[in-house]
């Protein structure tokens, strides 16, 4: 154990637990606000109610998301310092526009929505969820702004050994934007529309207000059919990025360890991690080519061949992002992405055909199958976090040199174990949250007879 792995798990573990909650945040507050859209517009009880229920299971997944968030942004004043002094000129601007353009803007407008149920008329509280998602998209717009930096570094300048901006709009142009933040936008997506339909499911399975959750089943059903396919489609859109901007990950998730024009597919490849010495090796010959290049035939380098022409421009060293990680984590999201693809359109072909009784097993099962999309975002941003080894700024700034150069071993042991026990009581205290109220279902209003509300509000005189 040292500096530099301890803080770089202390990183891992917080960001992960911290995604936990993100995607589920962007993708319900769209579909609270279609509900209650819906609901404006006919007049029907039945979406108001499921407004409510699906808002209150969003209020819960939002506050611990916003508790676990901010601890991010300390990091990189603590455990990571010296790269906020290398590159927080530029890192620094997509930081602060996230709170002041997307935070402030979801925070607020959420509170007005909590507390103006009885205050506001139906089309303006409704209104507000839509600022909660506008705020929540834009919030996550600048996030991968500055993360995208991180991956493919541009608009800047090393003056003073430091990084300084010098083209903002290159920086929020920069290529990964446009397939990273519809790929998380979809993925969010995706796990609402998985939240929705196992919630449903397990409500159906009790015969609880079978109309209300046959309604919410149909929904995130056709969310989820859309939002699949679309992730999948911004996927293999990075895929192909790659290439030009991170060759040794698409290297390294592909476990292509020599140059290959075509290069062939990796159905599965196991090797020693140590030596890298391949023990099984299935291929399909040229299809990463197709892949990459839209055709069967195109170069794509391999681990070997990269590793020396990076030591070559910057010194000695390991240049190559972990490939066993890097393999297995693509495909375990690739395989949970098209068992949600097949699993959404399954759920879709059961609502329009009225199939429910004729696969009871399936309706059994959804339940369960809220953990994939959590797999799936886990997986994916593992790859692209650590397919970045061995760099935080891609090709800028190596890890060793972003770390903080005074904090000690024992500091982040103990922040470490810290960090671990808060919040694993914090996603305990959620998740016992959610299955309670995910449970329990949406309230039913029962309305007083119309002379018994009458006689409460002008009661009789006394005798």
């Amino acid at each position: 154990m040292d500096v530099l792995l301890l803080a770089r798990l202390q990183f891992a573990i917080t960001i992960i637990y911290h995604f936990f909650f993100v995607p589920l945040t962007l993708g319900l507050s769209v579909v609270v606000a279609i509900l209650e859209t819906i609901y404006v517009k006919t007049g029907n009880e039945k979406y108001k109610r499921l407004t409510k229920f699906w808002g209150k299971l969003f209020l819960i997944n939002f506050a611990i998301g916003v508790v676990t968030g901010i601890v991010q942004e300390f990091q990189f004043g603590m455990s990571w310092s010296e790269y906020s002094r290398f590159v927080g000129d530029i890192f620094g601007a997509p930081l602060a526009l996230d709170s002041l353009l997307g935070f402030f803007l979801e925070s607020v407008f959420l509170g007005v929505w909590i507390f103006g149920w009885d205050k506001l008329s139906k089309g303006l509280h409704a209104a507000t969820m839509w600022l909660v998602a506008i705020g929540a998209h834009i919030s996550a717009l600048w996030i991968i702004i500055a993360n995208a930096f991180m991956q493919h570094p541009v608009g800047y300048a090393i003056s003073d050994g430091r990084a300084v901006l010098t083209d903002f709009s290159e920086v929020i142009t920069n290529l990964p934007v446009f397939s990273h933040y519809p790929h998380v936008i979809s993925a969010g997506l995706v796990t609402a529309s998985f939240f929705v339909l196992s919630i449903s499911a397990y409500h159906l399975l009790r015969q609880n207000e079978t109309d209300l959750f046959r309604t919410s089943f149909r929904m995130a059903a056709i969310i989820g059919v859309i939002a699949t396919l679309s992730v999948g489609f911004f996927g293999h859109t990075q895929g192909q990025e790659l290439l030009e901007t991170q060759p040794a990950k698409l290297a390294s998730l592909e476990a292509l360890y020599n140059t290959e024009d075509p290069a062939s597919l990796s159905i599965i490849t196991i090797s020693n991690p140590s030596t890298g010495e391949v023990t099984l090796d299935l291929r399909i010959p040229a299809l990463l080519s197709f892949m990459v290049y839209n055709r069967f035939a195109g170069e794509v380098q391999g681990i070997y061949q990269l590793q020396k022409e990076y030591e070559e421009k910057y010194g000695p060293g390991d240049y190559i992002p972990p490939p066993t990680i890097l393999y297995w984590s693509f495909r375990v999201m690739v395989g949970a992405g098209l068992l949600m693809i097949f699993i959404s359109l399954f759920a879709l072909f059961i609502d329009l055909k009225n199939l429910y009784g004729k696969f009871p097993w399936f309706i059994k099962i959804l339940p369960w199958m809220i953990a994939l999309p959590y797999l799936a975002n886990t997986t994916g941003w593992i790859l692209t976090e650590v397919g970045r080894f061995p760099w935080v700024v891609y090709e800028l700034v190596k890890l060793q040199d972003g770390v903080s150069t005074v904090v000690t071993i024992g500091m982040l042991v103990t922040s470490l174990f810290g960090f671990i026990l808060v919040y694993g009581l914090l996603i305990s205290t959620t998740l016992y949250l959610m299955l309670k109220y995910a449970k329990t279902g949406p309230l039913v209003v029962v309305e007083a007879p119309a002379e018994v509300s009458s006689s409460l509000i002008n009661p009789p005189e006394s005798q």
